[in-house]
């Protein structure tokens, strides 16, 4: 096993009012370790597209290491708009190419070397990368060494409670803020 940190989920562009900026918890969670010295990947797919090529184009200016698949689907965007409080209030775009990773033999060889990976409910919201991200998480290796970070990440209403339960069962480390351990609780009883 090699010391790999992975950020499994969606890698988009995140619409603000004055441009675009690149966005996705995990991609984020990826490119920070990265920053702290640690060999990390993002893992997502992008679409065969202008927006997608500029993710790939960015990531590679950051010499950022990734798995990303082209799947004939859009790159995924987030409409952002700021409140009177300057709370960000998201319309993340459905049916885009972050709902479909791909589990592939390079992805199976990649969970067997990683270490740590942080994965959310988000990236679960579709059946594809749902069961990519579980089928990766099945195919790491076990040990008290090894981190399963589940970002709990709970936006619009693509989250259910099997998905997040089932996640909990998957997880060693849960990363959740006091809105969503309302929400969680109450879901959960």
């Amino acid at each position: 096993m090699k010391n790999i940190i992975v950020g499994m989920g969606e890698a988009l562009w995140d619409m603000f009012p004055e441009g675009k900026k690149i966005g996705g918890a995990p991609a984020n969670f990826a490119y920070h370790m990265s920053q702290f010295g640690y060999e990390s990947r993002v893992v997502s797919a992008v679409g065969d597209d202008a927006l997608g090529n500029e993710i790939l184009e960015n990531f590679r200016a950051k010499k950022l290491n990734c798995v990303i698949e082209k799947v004939p689907y859009p790159t995924g965007t987030v409409q952002v708009e700021l409140d009177e409080a300057g709370v960000p209030c998201y319309e993340i775009k459905e049916n885009v190419a972050w709902d479909n990773v791909p589990f592939t033999p390079e992805l199976k060889q990649l969970a067997g070397d990683t270490r740590a990976v942080c994965f959310g409910s988000l990236a679960q919201r579709s059946v594809v990368s749902r069961e990519t991200i579980n089928q990766f998480l099945d195919a790491m290796p076990e040990g008290d060494d090894i981190c399963k970070i589940f970002d709990v990440n709970l936006r619009q209403s693509f989250y259910t409670k099997e998905i997040l339960c089932n996640s909990f069962e998957k997880c060693n480390i849960l990363k959740i803020n006091d809105e969503e351990l309302v929400v969680v609780s109450r879901m959960v009883g």
